[in-house]
């Protein structure tokens, strides 16, 4: 089968350079699918100036035109929505449930974007002093660029370019070069939207090109969701040269069962958090902290659910349960820290490792497993796994459940499953996390709230989604108004 194009956007034209290029593979087969370009300095240079070429006018569209652009681009995304789900299910992984899940939450950020005409509005106040009027006006940056993960290809640069070019600025994207396909097709649908030349620009590359962009004079924003140690040091170079940057980093974020939860309920929630898209998401719930008896009445269930889970390729019409991890590479490292981890004392009671899928022998595979008896001197208590792996931890009570949550260097999100009003709100006030469940799983918020990582899960001051998003790609200007001269009356006479 031939190899996917994987082009540059750059001034409103798709370009094939003659460039290196990596591999992009198919994870349920292990073929490779697409080669995308190891773009660089040049690259960048192109798209960044064509972006700035694009701003003035842009800027001065009105915000109700930029808007409809959008209104325009949803129907696009919604008419082609079983291709984005192919794409995605075809670079990444995901079940087509999970595809289908990730472009819903997309599809919400364009909507937000929809609205942006009264998000945009600022404050006034008449006579703030005699005769003086006041009035803020909020006014884009500029170039802004987004750096976004393998995880999740379509929904997390739509979490960026539809709010930051409907509130007046030009954006640069650069994908991870693992599925740069998704991408490309967003592109395609953003172009037939009616979106001006240079106004939207995809480059592809690996460490140049994002250096290349952290560094650009002419970049005014980076926003980036990928792992911590990355997070930092977008967020250590890109401000030192004078940018504004949201960095959203790594998590370890802990489930606490209690002894009255629903049994039923939480297992599903449990499964679906620690498993879903192969566990490789930020806020994957990586570790259930049982309280007294909620061990014994929970792990018989959960360890029927993970070893029923059935794992196969998502790449066709019968579709499994769960789908590959992203590279071979990547499944051998998750596999390395089972075997630590089991070599550390820890006991896996559901055991993934030896999952054979006959339809894809080639794919990237690992099951759901469950790993009693975690400690925090462990290698599993301190690693981001970033894969269908949950540890359990046995805890006496909830302040000792709190106090091993907020040990963690992290805080992207938590979860509580009760039916005790009080644990619920005790657990919500001193958690250190910025999402926070209650009998939810994967708090994860929607469109109009903020992404809110805590600590190492995030660098920066304003976050990604909701209002701070508006505040990220925007600056404020304050207008104070006196007008002088005579009788207004006489003005008009003349």
């Amino acid at each position: 089968m031939p190899l996917s194009p994987c082009p540059l956007y750059i001034a409103g034209e798709w370009l094939t350079p003659k460039i290196p290029g990596t591999p992009v593979f198919n994870p349920s087969t292990g073929d490779v699918i697409a080669e995308c370009p190891a773009g660089g300095t040049t690259e960048v240079n192109a798209a960044v100036e064509a972006a700035q070429a694009a701003f003035p006018a842009w800027r001065d569209t009105p915000p109700v035109e930029r808007a409809r652009v959008f209104f325009k681009y949803r129907q696009l995304v919604e008419a082609n929505f079983d291709q984005l789900c192919q794409t995605v299910s075809r670079e990444h992984g995901k079940t087509n449930a999970e595809a289908r899940g990730s472009i819903f939450r997309g599809l919400e950020n364009i909507e937000y974007a929809c609205g942006i005409p009264t998000l945009l509005f600022g404050d006034s106040l008449r006579n703030i002093a005699r005769g003086v009027d006041c009035d803020t006006i909020n006014l884009p940056l500029g170039v802004c660029v987004g750096i976004t993960p393998f995880n999740f290809p379509a929904m997390v640069p739509l979490w960026m370019y539809p709010t930051a070019i409907a509130c007046g600025n030009t954006f640069v994207l650069k994908p991870s070069e693992k599925v740069p396909l998704s991408a490309v097709l967003l592109g395609q649908l953003l172009e037939q939207a009616g979106l001006p030349k240079g106004v939207f620009n995809i480059v592809h590359g690996g460490r140049a090109a994002v250096d290349a962009l952290l560094t650009h004079p002419k970049v005014r924003a980076i926003s980036f969701v990928g792992s911590t140690p990355i997070a930092k040091y977008i967020y250590d170079t890109g401000t030192k040269h004078g940018k504004r940057v949201q960095a959203n980093g790594g998590a370890k974020n802990y489930i606490v069962v209690m002894p009255d939860a629903d049994v039923g309920k939480t297992v599903e929630n449990l499964a679906t958090a620690a498993f879903g898209c192969a566990g490789e998401r930020c806020m994957a719930g990586s570790t259930a902290l049982a309280v007294g008896a909620a061990a014994d009445r929970v792990l018989p269930e959960l360890v029927k659910a993970a070893n029923a889970i059935k794992v196969g390729p998502t790449d066709r019409a019968a579709q499994p349960d769960m789908g590959p991890v992203i590279t071979g590479q990547h499944r051998d490292r998750v596999l390395s820290l089972l075997a630590t981890g089991e070599k550390e004392g820890a006991k896996i009671i559901a055991d993934g490792r030896g999952v054979k899928v006959a339809a894809a022998p080639k794919g990237f595979y690992v099951g759901a497993t469950v790993v009693d008896g975690v400690q925090n001197n462990m290698t599993l208590a301190k690693e981001e796994v970033f894969g269908p792996v949950l540890n359990v931890m046995r805890m006496d009570d909830l302040d000792a459940a709190i106090e091993q949550a907020n040990q963690s260097a992290f805080g992207n999100g938590a979860a509580i499953f009760t039916n005790n009003g009080r644990a619920a709100r005790e657990f919500t006030m001193r958690v250190k996390a910025g999402m926070v469940g209650v009998n939810v799983g994967v708090p994860a918020t929607m469109a109009m709230f903020p992404f809110t990582g805590w600590d190492d899960s995030f660098y920066g001051d304003l976050h990604i989604q909701g209002k701070e998003s508006i505040q990220f790609y925007t600056q404020q200007k304050v207008v104070s108004s006196r007008w002088f001269g005579g009788d207004v009356g006489d003005v008009w006479k003349k």
